[in-house]
């Protein structure tokens, strides 16, 4: 039996690419033959289906679908695959308090145990970096560290992104974290020499205080998104 294994897809800052990224690894995945889903922490910035009169599906989920080639799924539409969507594009915990909700972590965890019973593995992306306010001071990295989750972590050659890289890796390492894989974005194209420079500084980087991690490129595919 394939081993079952949910990993936290966050990125270095907000536009780091993690739904780009999310999407080409599920596929990519998908192509070797495991079965794979894709999940959705929180959705923030969702906006109201006027005919449900509930958030619509999450946009990161469709963006995922779009590029694995699926279409929505079912987990989708009942939506499992992103139980808490939000209205204003803000951090969680700005946006739950704006609706006058209290965000309920227990949803996601639930769903990810759904998910996990028809699934090898769940790409669980986060909302914005890993230290992004959920609840109050409680971040993304929190609820990582306290379930154990292994993290993915999506970069790419912009300017400052050697030192969000570095600082997102040694919150990981503080905390006792583990990084399993770092995903070098390469969408939107920026100068050659930067996009090496920047893919040296970070692999060296690894092989030095994360040797377990491996770093795969993410190149630049046609969708229809």
């Amino acid at each position: 039996m394939a081993e079952k294994n949910a990993y936290f897809v966050s990125g270095i800052d907000t536009d780091a690419g993690k739904s780009y990224a999310t999407g080409y690894l599920a596929r990519f995945w998908r192509e070797q033959g495991r079965r794979v889903i894709t999940q959705k922490f929180i959705q923030t910035g969702c906006p109201i289906d006027r005919r449900t009169g509930c958030h619509a599906i999450s946009e990161d989920i469709a963006l995922h679908r779009a590029i694995m080639g699926t279409g929505l799924l079912p987990e989708d539409t009942d939506h499992t695959t992103c139980p808490i969507r939000l209205g204003y594009p803000a951090s969680p915990d700005l946006a739950a308090r704006l609706e006058g909700r209290q965000i309920d972590l227990s949803q996601v965890d639930t769903a990810t145990g759904r998910l996990l019973q028809s699934y090898d593995v769940v790409l669980l992306e986060g909302a914005g970096g890993l230290m992004v306010p959920v609840r109050g001071l409680y971040t993304s990295l929190d609820y990582i560290a306290e379930r154990g989750l292994e993290v993915i972590l999506v970069t790419n050659p912009r300017l400052g992104s050697i030192n969000h890289t570095m600082l997102s890796l040694e919150a990981c390492r503080s905390r006792g974290v583990r990084v399993a894989m770092t995903l070098y974005n390469l969408h939107p194209e920026t100068s050659p020499r930067i996009t090496a420079d920047t893919r040296e500084a970070i692999a060296d980087y690894l092989a030095l205080h994360h040797p377990e991690c491996r770093m795969m490129d993410v190149p630049v595919i046609e969708t229809d998104w």
